[in-house]
């Protein structure tokens, strides 16, 4: 596929899930609760970019290349996006698997966060941005660099505490959520193991997302089966 294309399939893929997320946020938690979600994901995805863009700070240094569609702040404006299509998930699989408040942030700072394992390979592979500093990096991940996992956690920690203390939290795990985690985390791995040619990120991200993806897809199973006998 040309670059062009994928980029394009790219774009496409995040501005839908996105307004999945949106959606089911929406059904779950009301207008007011969507609008939370875009603001403190969307706009604190957006701050943490810009600034990291400008400063270094929290990811490390880095650049986007304007491969990416319109920017505001000097961020492609799907970036923000990407923060809040996979900020509900995380929110969802941190509140299935946690119980306080503390919990649930470092539960779900982790969920967001892995899925970086895959975005950021995938991203850097296709020059969406690139790094200017990516050594030392995770195993078999070269060319991003510690920092930026460091950056992700706790700019996701934020995110997901602030959801979490805003948002009331349901009876049970949204099902489209946790479809969407579920989903991008099976085909992330295939995808790069097959279609990307990043094998490294496949069995790491594979590995680091699994962590969280893993436990949630059994809870979920467990959930199914006790409410059927």
């Amino acid at each position: 596929m040309p670059e062009s294309w994928r980029t394009a399939v790219t774009i496409a893929s995040v501005v839908v899930f996105f307004l999945a997320s949106v959606a089911d946020a929406y059904r779950v938690v009301g207008p007011a609760g969507a609008a939370v979600l875009v603001a403190v994901a969307g706009g604190g995805g957006l701050v943490a970019e810009s600034v990291g863009v400008a400063t270094g700070w929290p990811f490390g240094e880095y650049a986007y290349t304007g491969t990416l569609g319109p920017e505001v702040l000097g961020v492609p404006v799907v970036v923000p996006m990407a923060w809040v299509m996979m900020a509900w998930p995380a929110l969802v699989v941190a509140r299935t698997l946690a119980g306080n408040a503390v919990a649930v942030t470092a539960v779900g700072a982790v969920a967001l966060t892995t899925w970086d394992v895959f975005l950021d390979p995938q991203m850097v592979a296709a020059g969406h941005w690139r790094w200017f500093d990516p050594e030392p990096g995770l195993p078999l991940i070269p060319g991003i660099p510690l920092t930026n996992y460091l950056g992700w956690l706790l700019v996701s920690a934020v995110v997901l505490g602030t959801l979490h203390a805003l948002l009331r939290r349901p009876d049970r795990p949204s099902a489209p959520a946790a479809t969407l985690y579920l989903w991008v985390y099976f085909s992330s791995v295939m995808a790069h193991a097959v279609f990307f040619g990043l094998p490294g990120s496949a069995v790491t991200g594979g590995v680091l997302m699994g962590v969280v993806a893993i436990p949630f897809a059994v809870s979920l199973v467990r959930g199914r089966r006790r409410a059927h006998s």
